[in-house]
């Protein structure tokens, strides 16, 4: 069922890292993965403190403005970023220490797939030019807090759900995903299964479902998931 035709619209992906960054706590160390999470770094809310993490080194950075200042600063997402007073930047070796030692506070990471288990495949994608190596990804999955994941609904190849109840993909980490963020539905991952806080507007839950490879609880209040 295409959108057109439901009476819904999916987000874009400005408006998905909008959502996710309205809902990031104040104070926190958060690190972006590779890919649509970087988006999230121009969003951030003015009233509050979002102190963000690259596994390349940097510490307490912000999104790159539209000129070209240092060629060496960016992420890793080979993205330019600037330093806010107080940054601080290190070695690898500190970095991934931060990762592993439980010192981030909340991942956002890409996904090719989640399970209904919160296990997590977004580092190769089972074609011949697949990355080879699974990287900071899976360091993120076991290290951070909490991982939300930020992802299309449905691959853009064939319209196939994303949202499936086990991983056909390399998996990064098993029972590792907390909150799932999708161009149309905000689910948080729970002991009882997938459960839909908010969707939006004018999307209903048989098409949701009908979209989704997992069973799908649905909140007693669900809320419209705006930009």
């Amino acid at each position: 069922m295409s959108a057109s035709t439901s009476g819904y619209r999916p987000l874009d992906r400005d408006q998905l890292a909008r959502r996710i960054a309205h809902d990031l706590p104040d104070g926190a160390v958060v690190n972006l993965g590779i890919g649509m999470p970087t988006r999230i770094a121009r969003c951030l809310p003015s009233d509050r403190e979002v102190i963000l993490h690259s596994e390349n080194g940097i510490l307490g950075m912000a999104a790159g403005g539209d000129q070209l200042v240092d060629l060496d600063l960016i992420n890793a997402s080979k993205e330019q970023v600037r330093l806010l007073p107080g940054a601080s930047i290190c070695d690898h070796v500190t970095s991934f220490t931060m990762m592993r030692g439980g010192h981030i506070d909340l991942t956002v990471l890409g996904a090719y797939q989640v399970s209904a288990d919160g296990d997590l495949a977004n580092w190769d994608t089972g074609t011949p030019d697949a990355i080879p190596a699974v990287g900071g990804a899976m360091d993120l999955a076991v290290g951070a807090r909490s991982v939300w994941v930020m992802m299309e609904h449905v691959a853009r190849r064939g319209g196939v759900p994303k949202i499936v109840e086990r991983c056909t993909l390399p998996l990064t980490g098993v029972r590792v995903v907390h909150r799932i963020y999708s161009d149309l539905a905000r689910i948080d991952v729970t002991p009882q299964g997938l459960l839909v806080r908010a969707m939006v507007d004018g999307l209903d839950a048989d098409t949701l479902q009908s979209l989704t490879a997992a069973p799908l609880r649905f909140a007693a209040s669900l809320d419209v998931m705006r930009a």
